[in-house]
């Protein structure tokens, strides 16, 4: 600040005191912003998309977070109604497949679809056998304690009408050939759905290793059978 006095200038500074007080209140809310920040992540926690798994047979089903979920299925993977489920229409539906297979070599006229029909039989008869013996280990029937087990069975994604199987039985030759890919790659296309249901709902690792099975061999086969249509 600049005073003129009779012709001469005298200068006099005003000492700056404010300034240490504007830093440290601006420390002050930098450490106040840093500590709000270092909170979020501990409300976050734990917070993930939550889990909805079947109960067993007569019980409820449940909410889990996804932690909850994973920490379950690593101490007890004791099988839940979808497992059971699975196995049992897996069986039924194997089966089909299996009766389809066998007409093949009489009524074949390609060489690639009787040696698809092979590997199909070869691959799902053993099959069958682990599940029925999943099944007697676990102390349940192949068929639903209620009766209605083949009704309900007989809705299964894939499954061929017995007017389909009818016409099929009947067939030769490019006519066998062609119905006989059509049908099998719908039937695939059911056990893959089943598949990827069960690996979603179920709690059974055994079941899992099974669908894992079903949807790498039978991915595989549907490509091989859309490319001989």
């Amino acid at each position: 600040m600049h005073i003129s006095i009779g012709g001469n200038e005298h200068v006099t500074k005003t000492p700056l005191r404010r300034a240490p007080v504007r830093i440290a209140a601006l420390a002050a809310l930098a450490v106040l912003a840093l500590g709000g920040c270092d909170s979020e992540p501990e409300a976050a926690e734990g917070s993930g998309p939550s889990v909805i798994v079947p109960g067993k047979p007569g019980e409820e089903n449940r909410k889990l977070s996804a932690e909850e979920a994973a920490r379950q299925r690593a101490e007890d993977d004791s099988p839940n109604s979808a497992d059971v489920a699975y196995a049992r229409m897996m069986i039924e539906h194997h089966t089909q497949a299996l009766e389809m297979t066998e007409l093949a070599p009489d009524r074949a006229e390609s060489t690639k679809v009787k040696a698809l029909a092979e590997r199909i039989a070869a691959a799902q008869s053993p099959e069958i056998t682990a599940m029925k013996g999943w099944l007697k280990n676990h102390g349940k029937t192949e068929n639903a304690e209620d009766g209605g087990g083949h009704e309900q069975h007989a809705s299964m994604p894939g499954m061929a009408t017995e007017a389909q199987l009818k016409k099929l039985r009947a067939a030769r030759g490019k006519t066998f050939d062609q119905l006989f890919l059509t049908l099998m790659i719908t039937h695939h296309d059911g056990a893959l759905t089943m598949a990827t249901d069960v690996k979603g709902q179920g709690n059974n690792i055994a079941i899992e290793e099974m669908a894992d099975e079903v949807v790498a061999q039978q991915t595989s086969e549907i490509t091989r059978m859309r490319d001989m249509l």
